[in-house]
């Protein structure tokens, strides 16, 4: 099933036994962000939370944890809830199979109905914002898609970029966006500023689940998300044109926030409890001045909680990093069999991979770091065996425990670059890099003693079979 907005998903996730509403009145600080703290802590069938009776404001509507499980990311993807992280693995790869789907445009989108210009914008009145975690540096929009385009070649529809960043508001018009370099906003802004331009940027709230999924994406530069989402709904994505930049937006969004980036002014943004489970510091980021708002009437305020994984985010952002990186290291190496990065934004990245001869899992290694992904968060790769599953840890281990000879098997790559956030990284933006071979060593590689690995035997994926249903029926 396709959706075109949020609140078509949250009915779904009510049907299914994945929405928990909260009816009871929650003070705003620290009630919101603490049970979406708690919440992924019941395990991958953890529900999404709605507040509507919030201490302090009159019609708030607060959703937290929409992606926050395996069982809602498959509701996302139209799957059943019960669906496993391999599956839905599997299952994004054949549908990446499709794209690019076009999108199509829609007339009176819903996000149409209220707007706000000018000095009397004031995003106070539209949103219920809250801090997330006590050592905010103040309120932060985390789960809006951000809509730009090269200004270099902004017909080029591939070029334009939808990505999710972390947003501080600063005031009732402007906000401080952080753009990682190797995002491809970054490059946007870069290219606007060597002109001497302001940058025109669309942020949207309170989306469909699927536009959330391809905005954490990792793609290439010239790959259009709405056309990925269109591979991914199994249906193209509505679209509407933002009203003041014309910006292509989704339809069925809450909220549309449409103003500049402006160019080369920056002020103090942060600190931000962040994904890696630690606050970033306070730095100089770009200003965004609102120029216009546009909101559905009665809008659901969608809201993320990062912290010690795992958390939402960790969900969000599991299987589209898995698959991106797979397709790329695919193309490059018919042998790889599958990625795992789905631990803490694949700052880790676990590669299962045939070896044509001796060396070849590290040069697979060094491909991961020279992914778009690769380039800004893998810091360390391990790669295994194509009998190893890189989804099931205690092979991973196994293999590490067997098949990894420091003496041979680490390779330290210098003054490679990560992002600013990364708390290992010193100076901020700057890390050494492991690859980690965790491979059985294959001629001319003549190291250690393998000979005789013990398989299982033939007869024990049968009988895991009857277990398993006699288990189910005691």
């Amino acid at each position: 099933m396709a959706y075109d907005d949020l609140r078509s998903f949250l009915e779904t996730l009510d049907k299914e036994g994945q929405l928990l509403r909260i009816t009871e009145e929650v003070m705003p600080e620290p009630d919101i962000a603490a049970a979406a703290n708690a919440v992924p802590r019941l395990g991958d069938a953890a529900p999404a939370l709605y507040f509507d009776h919030v201490h302090g404001f009159t019609d708030a509507r607060i959703a937290m944890n929409v992606h926050g499980s395996w069982a809602n990311h498959a509701l996302a993807l139209g799957l059943p809830k019960e669906t496993g992280t391999k599956e839905q693995v599997a299952e994004f790869i054949r549908r990446w199979a499709e794209f690019p789907v076009a999108p199509e445009w829609r007339e009176d989108p819903p996000w149409a109905a209220n707007t706000m210009d000018g000095d009397e914008v004031d995003i106070f009145e539209v949103l219920p914002l809250i801090r997330l975690n006590d050592g905010d540096g103040g309120f932060y929009l985390d789960k809006a898609a951000v809509v730009s385009k090269d200004p270099e070649d902004p017909d080029h529809s591939g070029k334009q970029n939808v990505g999710i960043y972390r947003i501080e508001v600063k005031g009732k018009r402007r906000l401080a966006l952080q753009p990682v370099p190797m995002h491809d906003i970054a490059q946007h802004l870069r290219k606007a500023e060597e002109s001497g331009e302001d940058l025109p940027v669309a942020l949207t709230l309170g989306n469909d689940p699927v536009i959330s999924i391809v905005a954490s994406t990792p793609m290439k530069y010239d790959e259009n998300e709405y056309e990925l989402a269109g591979a991914l709904r199994g249906a193209p994505a509505p679209l509407a044109k933002a009203p003041l930049t014309g910006l292509p937006v989704p339809w069925g969004s809450e909220v549309v926030i449409e103003g500049v980036i402006e160019g080369r002014r920056r002020e103090i943004e942060g600190p931000f409890g962040e994904f890696t489970g630690h606050y970033s510091g306070g730095r100089k980021m770009p200003v965004l001045r609102i120029d216009k708002i546009s909101y559905r009437t009665d809008p659901v305020f969608e809201h993320l909680y990062l912290g010690m994984p795992w958390t939402e985010v960790d969900y969000l952002i599991a299987a589209n990093t898995c698959v991106p990186l797979y397709q790329q290291l695919k193309t490059d190496f018919p042998e790889v069999r599958a990625v795992n990065a789905m631990y803490t934004h694949g700052l880790v990245v676990i590669v299962s991979t045939k070896k044509r001869y001796g060396g070849f899992a590290k040069a697979v290694g060094m491909r991961v770091l020279t992914t778009p992904h690769g380039l800004g968060y893998a810091a360390t790769v391990i790669v295994v065996d194509e009998d190893v599953d890189p989804f099931n840890l205690p092979q991973v281990m196994w293999a590490l425990s067997t098949k990894m000879n420091p003496a041979g098997d680490l390779i330290q790559v210098p003054h490679m670059s990560v992002l600013e956030l990364a708390p290992q990284a010193q100076p901020p933006g700057i890390v050494d890099k492991l690859i980690i071979d965790a491979t059985t060593p294959v001629a001319p590689d003549a190291r250690g003693n393998y000979a005789n690995q013990v398989r299982d035997l033939p007869e024990a994926g049968a009988w895991l079979t009857k277990l398993q249903q006699l288990a189910a029926h005691r």
